[in-house]
């Protein structure tokens, strides 16, 4: 058996000791592994019932591993080694911390950024294999990116049926294409399993057993800990993990999450997707923090922040990774309100779907819904059809456009000392815009590869405030925290960051180009957000790599007070 454990203390351990015994007496745990759909009241039962696959996918998925695996080989045989995913929210975060855990090599386009698009077709087709992962089939993101391979394919030579597969749902669009077009494979997904739940299903297996990982080990190390997840005994983890970030009193709804040791990286923006998407609607739910080592948020003694630290296992290092632990994990010393959750990526990943909708049932919500996700996409697609006039900036320093209500614009106005104190003024009052009990996300709609520098503002910012700051990459935070933004408390404060390209990128076969796309996504968000009463400033930089870099030294520029 796989280590799998957790350490609770203050009011995490309060809300274990409050709602444990119910939850056994109610044979919650049980009855998820009858995929009793009424766990979660009347109202959720109608979508429940189609939404719980997840609970015991290993069958379906072993399933399909024979061909993945002949297909590796001969997608080697005709050297093709790189292996590109095109999907958006749990299609691509689960993935891209699997390949990451085990040091494999995936390349994941989750944006409609024409410069990080761009720069990965720059990089050649000729050996690499597209992995299209959409449920519904109809992702504009995931799309748009298919046409342009196929087009770079095309350009080079290739037939592009040979170098796309397809992950989707049975019968969705993207399928009837796949088949259509003579795609290289199609997998289907499981229909019954969401998304942000699907870490363990085609979508999390195919693109990361292409790269080469060792994916039965991952499912066996998922599967060691159901039986453990399914019994209704107060010693569950599940059910303790659950009530503990789901059940605190008054709510905790902030959760601090640290990833201690590397030891998984990028698992904090996975289970930040599931958490916020599940639970963020009805002006309730839970809002991750995923901060890095030292960040402001951990020491604080905020009322509304819980802290969570996700510690990779020590007795079975993923591959290539040596010992990662000088003393046992559940020797270390815990936060004074939280939870140590330890053990293997595959035992994580259904820990954590499992303690979500336990949360969501404390919570009173349906945590397999969605009704805040669409919105904004209807506002871009609504500002793609119209093609209005460009919004006029309220303020212009040294070429960054300054978006905003008045006294957050008012310190760039006239003829300001220099850029970086006018920025650094900018962002000063864009911080003290913020709600008690709430947070600021900065939203970056930029390319999120080699502009990664830009996500040291989260931990400068949080510095100079005493509220929590979230760090998310436009778009793709639309598929998975955008549905808190909007469906959770309206409590935020939102800082986007949008650029001009060096060259813009056509979307083959559609009427608007990449450029456009991330335009009208991050101006309908915008739109969606300030029609819930919330405050939307942005900065544009019109010379990213010049801009970006003032907008970074405005940010240090606060946080050393």
């Amino acid at each position: 058996m796989n280590s799998l454990g957790i350490n609770a203390t203050g009011a995490a351990a309060d809300a274990i000791e409050r709602h444990v015994a119910t939850l056994v007496d109610d044979r919650v745990a049980s009855r998820l592994g009858e995929q009793d759909a009424t766990l979660w009241g009347a109202e959720a039962e109608s979508e429940a019932s189609r939404r719980l696959g997840w609970v015991d996918p290993f069958e379906a998925t072993r399933a399909i591993l024979p061909e993945l695996f002949e297909m590796r080989a001969d997608l080697h045989a005709e050297n093709i080694h790189r292996v590109i995913l095109a999907g958006m929210g749990g299609s691509s975060l689960a993935p891209e911390v699997i390949a990451a855990a085990a040091g494999a090599e995936l390349t994941v386009l989750d944006s409609t950024d024409p410069e990080m698009i761009g720069n990965v077709l720059a990089a050649g087709v000729k050996d690499a294999v597209l992995v299209v992962a959409s449920k519904s089939g109809s992702t504009v993101e995931t799309d748009s990116q298919r046409r342009a391979f196929a087009r770079a394919c095309e350009d080079a030579g290739l037939q592009p049926n040979r170098h796309i597969i397809v992950v989707t749902d049975p019968g969705s669009p993207l399928d009837e294409l796949g088949r259509a077009e003579g795609y290289r494979a199609v997998f289907h997904a499981d229909p019954s399993v969401g998304g942000r739940y699907s870490a363990l299903t085609a979508f999390g297996i195919v693109p990361t057993a292409l790269a080469g990982v060792d994916v039965e080990k991952l499912l066996e190390e998922a599967e060691e800990v159901l039986d453990l997840l399914l019994t209704d005994d107060t010693d569950n983890i599940g059910l303790r993990l659950g009530a503990a970030i789901g059940g605190t009193a008054p709510l905790r709804d902030k959760l601090v999450i640290s990833v201690l040791d590397q030891g998984l990286p990028g698992f904090g923006d996975w289970a930040e997707q599931l958490i916020a998407e599940s639970t963020g609607k009805n002006d309730t739910g839970l809002l991750p923090v995923v901060v890095e080592t030292g960040a402001p948020e951990i020491s604080s003694s905020a009322a509304d922040l819980l802290q969570v630290e996700i510690i990779p296992d020590v007795d079975h290092p993923l591959d290539g990774q040596t010992e990662l632990f000088d003393v046992d994990p559940a020797q270390r010393q815990a936060p004074e309100h939280g939870v140590q959750v330890y053990g293997p990526l595959g035992a994580q990943f259904l820990l954590w779907e499992f303690a979500t909708v336990i949360a969501g049932r404390l919570l009173q919500v349906n945590p397999f819904d969605q009704p805040d996700v669409e919105s904004a996409k209807v506002a871009a697609r609504a500002l793609l059809d119209a093609t209005p006039e460009p919004e006029v900036a309220q303020a212009q320093v040294n070429g960054i456009e300054i978006f905003g209500p008045g006294s957050v614009t008012a310190p760039a106005q006239g003829e300001p000392a220099g850029t970086v104190a006018a920025l650094a003024d900018v962002l000063s009052a864009t911080l003290e815009l913020i709600p008690e009990h709430g947070y600021l996300s900065v939203q970056a709609y930029l390319d999120r590869l080699n502009n990664s520098d830009l996500a040291a503002m989260r931990g400068q910012l949080a510095s100079a405030t005493d509220r929590p700051v979230t760090f998310g990459w436009g778009p793709r935070f639309l598929h998975s925290t955008g549905q808190f933004h909007k469906g959770g408390p309206k409590v935020g404060v939102f800082l986007q960051i949008t650029g001009d390209s060096f060259a813009d990128l056509e979307v083959p076969g559609r009427p608007f180009s990449f450029g456009q796309l991330i335009t009208a996504q991050a101006a309908g968000d915008a739109r969606v957000l300030s029609d819930h009463g919330m405050t939307v400033v942005r900065l544009h930089v019109q010379d990213r790599q010049r801009g970006l870099q003032q907008v970074l030294e405005a940010a240090q520029r606060i946080s050393q007070g």
